[in-house]
């Protein structure tokens, strides 16, 4: 079973920019698209970014132009650059990876907090 690590979460003044990393604890199967979701109180937990193996990427309406999903594949990394960051953005961001022979398996992390002060 693959597990995966954020980091880079904290508080920051609207406006301002954060980077999220994530990386599974260790290698044992190919991994898939990954890709960063969110959670804020009270809401459903949202995609906010994908990437796949081909570095293809798509982003949710709310943070097109803002964020950026990016990945490293030789090191199983995927990366959200947050550039003008609101107090809507506020939430619990989870990294998400697909894995297996045939990704047909989805591991999460266990969540970062990014809090955005206005």
């Amino acid at each position: 079973q693959v597990r995966l690590v954020e980091s880079g979460g904290g508080l920051v003044q609207a406006g301002g920019s954060l980077r999220l990393s994530c990386a599974p604890t260790e290698i044992t199967f190919r991994i898939g698209t990954m890709a960063w979701y969110r959670q804020a109180p009270g809401n459903q937990r949202e995609l906010v970014a994908t990437i796949t193996r081909d570095y293809n990427t798509d982003y949710a309406d709310s943070v097109k132009g803002r964020f950026t999903i990016s990945r490293d594949s030789a090191e199983n990394t995927v990366y959200l650059q947050m550039n003008s960051l609101k107090s809507e953005d506020t939430a619990v961001y989870y990294c998400n990876a697909r894995y297996g022979l045939g990704y047909q398996y989805a591991a999460w992390g266990q969540g970062t907090q990014v809090t955005v002060s206005s």
